[in-house]
C-alpha cells in the first residue's frame, strides 16, 4: 500500500488521541486518507481534501477524526434516546462489514438492493414485512400442508426474496430517527428519501461525492474494506455506549420507582399502626366521658 506522509498538529494529534474514538495513525493504516482520481473530484469535497499525490486526492484525516467524534456523539444521543439507526451499504465491499456491525447494535440495515420508497412509502413496505411473518405463522400452524409441490414452492420463493430484501428491517416499526451510509453516491437514491423526509444522514463520504445532502459528513475512503470496518467501529462503539447509558438509567429510574413504592408503603403501615395504638385509649376517654 503506497503510503503518505501527512502534516500533523502536534496539539491537536496529542488531545485526539487522549479524547478521540479514532486517531490519525489508525485511520492511516486503514487507508481512509486514499480518495479517487483528481478528475473524478467534486468540487464540494475541497475543504477535506489535504493534498494531491500521483494524480489521486488525498483525504486530511485530521478533519476525519473530527467529523467520526462529531457523528458518533450525535449517533450515541440517538441511541440514548431508544430510537433506531438504519444503515445503508449495498457495494460488494461493505455489504457484510456494515451488516455485523449494525446487528451487534441491534439496529436494523439494508445491504441488499434499496427498494424505492422504502422511506417515503414505509407503510407499504411494513406491509410486506407483515406479509413475511404471516407467511412464517402459516408455515409453523400447518396451514400449508395441503399445498402442492409447486404452490409450496413458489411461496418459499416468495418468502425468501422478502427476506432477502427486507428481513435486516423485519424490528423497524416506524421510520428510523436517522440514515448512516457507506458511499453516498452510490445511496443517493436512500440520502434523497432520507433528505424529503427530514431524517438526519450520517455518511462516509469520498472525493468523487457531493456532501451537501449529508448532514454529518465522514470524509474517507469509501471503497477500502479496512476503511469502512474501522468507522463503523468507532461510531458502533458509540451507539453501544448510548444503549448501556439507557439501559442504566431505565435500571435507575426501576429502582427509584420501587424505593418511592417501598417508603409509601412504610408510611402507610406506620399510620395504621398509629391509629391502631390510639384506638383504645380514645375508646377509654369516650366511655370515661360517658
Amino acid at each position: 500500500m503506497q503510503t503518505v506522509r501527512i502534516k500533523k498538529e502536534s496539539k491537536q494529534l496529542k488531545s485526539r488521541k487522549e479524547m478521540s474514538r479514532t486517531n490519525f495513525d489508525q485511520l492511516l493504516q486503514a487507508g481512509c486518507h486514499f480518495g479517487h482520481l483528481k478528475r473524478k473530484w467534486n468540487p464540494a469535497m475541497a475543504p477535506y481534501i489535504f493534498m494531491e499525490r500521483n494524480g489521486i486526492h488525498i483525504i486530511d484525516l485530521n478533519k476525519t477524526v473530527a467529523k467520526i467524534d462529531e457523528a458518533a456523539e450525535a449517533l450515541k444521543a440517538i441511541a440514548k434516546s431508544g430510537k433506531k439507526i438504519l444503515f445503508v451499504a449495498t457495494k460488494k465491499q461493505a455489504k457484510d462489514i456494515v451488516a455485523d456491525k449494525a446487528a451487534s447494535v441491534n439496529m436494523p440495515y439494508v445491504n441488499e438492493r434499496w427498494a424505492g420508497g422504502m422511506l417515503t412509502n414505509f407503510p407499504t413496505i411494513r406491509k410486506a414485512v407483515k406479509k413475511m411473518t404471516n407467511i412464517d405463522k402459516l408455515m409453523n400452524d400447518g396451514t400449508f400442508s395441503n399445498l402442492s409441490k409447486r404452490e409450496l414452492l413458489q411461496v418459499t420463493r416468495q418468502r425468501a426474496k422478502l427476506e432477502k430484501n427486507l428481513g435486516s428491517i423485519a424490528d423497524l416499526t416506524r421510520l428510523p430517527s436517522a440514515l448512516f451510509v457507506i458511499d453516498v453516491m452510490k445511496e443517493h437514491i436512500a440520502v434523497k428519501e432520507a433528505n424529503r423526509l427530514g431524517i438526519p444522514v450520517f455518511g462516509i463520504v469520498d472525493t468523487n461525492s457531493d456532501p451537501k445532502n449529508i448532514d454529518f459528513v465522514i470524509p474517507a475512503n469509501d471503497d477500502a474494506k479496512d476503511s469502512v470496518e474501522t468507522i463503523l467501529t468507532a461510531v458502533c462503539s458509540a451507539i453501544a455506549e448510548g444503549l448501556e447509558e439507557r439501559k442504566a438509567e431505565k435500571a435507575d429510574e426501576k429502582a427509584a420507582a420501587e424505593q418511592a413504592e417501598e417508603v409509601a408503603e412504610t408510611k402507610k403501615r406506620t399510620r395504621k399502626a398509629r391509629k391502631e395504638e390510639e384506638a383504645p385509649a380514645a375508646e377509654a376517654e369516650a366511655e370515661k366521658a360517658e
